[in-house]
């Protein structure tokens, strides 16, 4: 999602946090506890970061440990540091609490040493550690996003960017339940580098390393191909049987659930597919895609926030990146039994999902069709959480 260091300015999310507003005397205080446990086993110390932009105002900056909003500086070009906006983290085995604002924002958490946040005069730089130049790309850090608003909130544990340190996230409502996501399995953290490691096709790639051996991260796919990592070309196969298969069928896109007799008919003609709605009219069409508009779900995949296109370019993102689209002519498929069936997928992603204790994961931008994807939610939030799992 985030290109480059300079480039990385404004935050993407991996999922939406919509939903209607909540009643006056049912509004969200200004700020709730979240308790971040550190299970990691790890010795390093950590450091916390809570930055975002303030939804009454629309000031980016970051959040203190009291919840207290302080607003970014000017930033210059070339980027200049930022504050340093860090809340030391628990140790090894305990627990601290801090406030959360309402913010529509990431909270970092880094061991070992303090990220390097710069500002740009469009605002703060965002790490890019797909780019070699990046000052954090030797440090072992992750994040997760969230939105607090009047209408509760949505916080998720995302794997878009990368796969990194691992983490759960969790909320707690009212009666007292907490909602959790984001735990891995019993030896899934080492169990998915393996496994990365042993896929045939520049797979291996996407992983980095330190000087000292540590494992930081598992790039994206996206970021691979754009780091030169991965091979362009790497779902090309897929894309070519899907375009022929397409030319000679339909592909029937059904995007709302709540809408079944809402359907867009696709039909290839050439380098294009066209959709039409029921009444037969052209309503959008794709250019063939390649691999990084597949991953990325962006470019010849993009996704306006819109009735049709939007809701099409998603089915069809998810279709790609599960592998879903030769096996069901009927889309979304939401059965995680066809997910990634073919030989050609999107091989980060699966080995992510098969790895989650629950199955769930945010692997790319819309994991969220057939709602696959790692992100809890609650309208009167009590507590949120962030446990930092062991590396096993």
């Amino acid at each position: 999602m985030l290109a480059a260091l300079a480039a990385a300015v404004i935050f993407a999310t991996g999922f939406t946090a919509a939903g209607p507003a909540a009643p006056a005397e049912a509004a969200v205080p200004t700020t709730i506890p979240l308790t971040l446990t550190n299970s990691s086993g790890r010795a390093d110390p950590v450091y916390i970061y809570n930055l975002g932009t303030l939804l009454t105002t629309g000031q980016q900056g970051w959040a203190d440990a009291n919840g207290t909003f302080h607003a970014w500086p000017a930033g210059g070009n070339p980027p200049t540091p930022a504050p340093d906006a860090s809340i030391a983290g628990p140790a090894n085995g305990q627990s601290v609490t801090i406030r959360m604002p309402k913010f529509s924002g990431r909270v970092y958490f880094s061991y070992g040493q303090k990220l390097d946040f710069r500002l740009t005069t469009g605002g703060l730089v965002q790490p890019a550690v797909q780019n070699p130049s990046d000052p954090n790309r030797n440090i072992l850090f992750n994040w997760t996003e969230y939105t607090l608003n009047d209408a509760g909130l949505w916080i998720n544990s995302t794997q878009v960017d990368m796969f990194s340190a691992p983490y759960a996230v969790g909320v707690k409502a009212p009666n007292g339940t907490t909602k959790t996501t984001g735990h891995l399995k019993a030896g899934g953290y080492n169990g998915f580098f393996d496994s990365l490691r042993s896929q045939p096709g520049g797979w291996a790639n996407l992983i980095q390393t330190r000087s000292d051996g540590t494992v930081l991260r598992a790039l994206s796919p996206g970021h691979g191909i754009g780091a030169g990592v991965l091979p362009a070309s790497v779902m090309d196969d897929y894309i070519n049987r899907v375009w022929s298969r397409y030319t000679t069928s339909t592909l029937t896109v059904t995007p709302f659930t709540d809408q079944p007799n809402t359907k867009y008919f696709g039909r290839v003609s050439g380098n294009t597919m066209n959709f039409t709605n029921s009444a037969g009219a052209v309503v959008t069409s794709f250019q063939k895609p390649d691999a990084d508009s597949i991953f990325g779900c962006y470019k010849l995949l993009d996704a306006p926030n819109d009735l049709v296109r939007g809701p099409i370019s998603r089915t069809l993102c998810a279709g790609f990146n599960r592998s879903t689209l030769l096996a069901n002519p009927n889309q979304p498929d939401t059965s995680p039994a066809s997910f990634y069936q073919d030989g050609v997928t999107n091989h980060y992603a699966k080995k992510i999902h098969e790895r989650m204790a629950d199955g769930k994961a945010y692997a790319f931008a819309f994991d969220d069709v057939g709602n696959y994807e790692s992100l809890v939610h609650d309208g009167d939030p009590q507590q949120a959480y962030i446990t930092l799992d062991p590396f096993n």
